[in-house]
Parts: structure tokens; sequence; C-alpha cells
């Protein structure tokens, strides 16, 4: 069975297509089980959150972070699960 891993990806998007374009830098961290989904799932919460198009989405950077390094909380405290109650 394959481990779920942490990744951080930064980049820059493109803001305010209509009015004043700016490109707005971003890093987000993201569980994922390899690099491919990580950057699907970058660009459909930045598509859902921002409205931006994919193509309006450059990533400079993925790479792989242990855990413990992670600056989201949500990503650290779930890594650190060790088993789950329903």
């Amino acid at each position: 069975m394959n481990e779920v891993k942490v990744y951080r990806i930064e980049g820059v998007m493109l803001i305010g297509i209509d009015k004043l374009p700016r490109w707005q830098k971003f890093a987000v961290e993201v569980r994922a089980l390899n690099e491919k989904q990580a950057l699907e799932l970058v660009y459909s919460l930045l598509g859902s959150r921002h409205k931006v198009k994919r193509s309006n989405i450059k990533v400079f950077k993925v790479s792989e972070i242990p855990p413990e390094k992670a600056e989201n909380r949500y990503i650290r405290d779930l890594a650190s699960l060790t088993r789950m109650v329903i």
C-alpha cells in the first residue's frame, strides 16, 4: 500500500485579469500519494478559491517535505495521527 506524503508547492498565479493583472506568489502544502496528484490538487484548490485558470498558474518548485516541517497545522495534525476512530 502506498504511503501519503506531504508536498510543498511554490509558484505564482495571475490575479485580477480584468482590471489590474498581477502575479501573486503562493506556497501551498498538500498531502498526496505522489507529485502528480499533489499538482492536480493545487490546481483544483487555487481554481476554486481564486477562480484562476490552470493556464494562469505557474509552478516553480514541488518538494516533498517531512510532516513535522509543514507550516500548515492541519497537515501536521493529520500526519501525526496513528489511528482514526469513527
